[in-house]
């Protein structure tokens, strides 16, 4: 169905999120977060959540229904977009107080927007799981190998462009878990 990839990538997404819900609270504990933790967050949140899967989005599912008779300038596909502007916006913040947190070792700024962008793709996840995919499902069973095709494409490119692939993404995931996980102890 033209939804499971984006579904794939939205566990992947997932993980990472409750590694950085963990990551915030060893933060409010005081405790120090390497480097090796908190730059593959940015990492992945700039090129796999934005780059590649923001734009599977964007350059497929949307248009596939925008085609479908779905509005792209109000509705689901324009509330979307929106949050899609929101993450980045909040991600740009996440990685310069980042930087500032390594040179500086201030958390203040860096739970404040690690815990907005928590806040943010949580809910952007439940609309399009719960809300667009099955809106999608149900206007793109006629075009689903298609877009199916297209997303992967999508995927295979945005990664290429990165240097990176959806393996190093799935470990960088596993690592972080365990890394994190590490840090509580």
């Amino acid at each position: 169905m033209s939804t499971a990839s984006l579904r794939r990538d939205h566990e992947l997404i997932e993980k990472v999120i409750k590694a950085m819900e963990s990551t915030i609270q060893l933060l409010n504990d005081g405790k120090q977060i390497p480097e090796s933790i908190l730059l593959p967050v940015i990492d992945f949140t700039k090129n796999f959540t934005d780059v590649c899967h923001h734009s599977k989005e964007e350059n497929s599912l949307f248009p596939a229904l925008e085609q479908a008779g779905m509005p792209r300038h109000m509705g689901p596909i324009a509330m979307m977009l929106i949050d899609h502007e929101r993450s980045r916006e909040i991600g740009k913040e996440m990685e310069v107080s980042a930087k500032n947190y390594i040179l500086t070792g201030d958390s203040t700024k860096l739970i404040t927007y690690m815990q907005q962008y928590v806040e943010h793709i949580t809910e952007h996840l439940w609309k399009e799981n719960n809300k667009l995919f099955m809106m999608a499902e149900a206007r793109l069973q006629y075009v689903s190998k298609k877009v199916d095709m297209e997303l992967n494409e999508i995927e295979e490119s945005k990664l290429k462009e990165t240097g990176k692939t959806r393996e190093h993404y799935e470990q960088l995931a596993e690592t972080l878990t365990r890394d994190v996980s590490k840090q509580g102890n």
